[in-house]
């Protein structure tokens, strides 16, 4: 292979690259009653929902997150919200 086939090779997987999924569905909300909201793109698995409180809960000097409520939202962009408890 030339120079310039390889070239074209990097930018293509460049480009396809740039395609893929977003690295973030979600959206973390420290609500005022304490709980941990986690709001998540249509798709989104719980259990990634709550791994991300469990790390908000751990700033807050707490070890676990426990779910409280699921529901959907009028929300376009996160359609789900997940509120989490969190415990030591």
């Amino acid at each position: 292979m030339d120079h310039r086939s390889i070239l074209i090779m990097i930018i293509m997987a460049l480009g396809l690259s740039a395609c893929g999924t977003p690295q973030s569905g979600f959206r973390v909300v420290n609500q005022s009653d304490g709980m941990i909201g986690v709001q998540a793109v249509k798709g989104a698995k719980e259990i990634e929902a709550q791994e991300l409180a469990t790390k908000e809960c751990k700033k807050n000097g707490k070890s676990v997150a426990r779910i409280s409520e699921a529901r959907s939202t009028h929300n376009d962009n996160f359609p789900m919200i997940y509120i989490y408890q969190c415990l030591n």
